[in-house]
């Protein structure tokens, strides 16, 4: 269930993703926060340069890993723009983070990116759940959903994408 404090957190991932495409990235932000509420790190995409492993759920995933016990770790929430990719996915699981809040899943994002012409990922387009077992998962929210949705047809139809 989405609560008002996911929202708010939600809402912060999508100004990041924002921040993201004003620098010439994939519209992607997210946010990760511990068990008391206390924003920890944030940060958007930085695919821009080719390395497209730059995602911010993989470098929260990382400096969770670097900055975090396991029991804080598992306590935590990572808030985002879009569902994790398979990578991040892997990632979260692997350094045992909690919770998953995403503004638009995966599957939407495959579907709109079908609509804006853009040729598919060579990475197959798998839920959360399809690569971590146990993971708790919310999302995606309409009302945040369309407003990413507008971030990537703004990021793909710039530049003949």
């Amino acid at each position: 269930m989405i609560t008002e404090v996911d929202l708010k957190h939600l809402k912060r991932c999508v100004e990041l993703a924002e921040t993201a495409l004003e620098k010439g990235d994939e519209p992607f932000g997210s946010v990760l926060v511990s068990s008391d509420g206390e924003v920890l790190a944030e940060d958007h995409n930085h695919v821009a340069g080719g390395d497209h492993t730059q995602h911010p759920e993989f470098a929260l995933a990382r400096w969770a890993a670097e900055n975090l016990t396991p029991d804080e770790r598992s306590g935590a929430t990572v808030y985002t723009s879009g569902e994790h990719c398979p990578m991040c996915a892997a990632a979260h699981g692997w350094v045992g983070l909690g919770r998953i809040v995403y503004a638009s899943s995966s599957e939407q994002l495959a579907e709109w990116l079908g609509e804006l012409g853009v040729a598919p990922s060579r990475v197959r387009n798998l839920s959360i759940q399809e690569v971590i077992r146990d993971a708790e998962v919310d999302g995606p929210v309409p009302e945040l959903a369309e407003q990413v949705r507008e971030l990537q047809r703004k990021f793909h139809s710039r530049a003949g994408r």
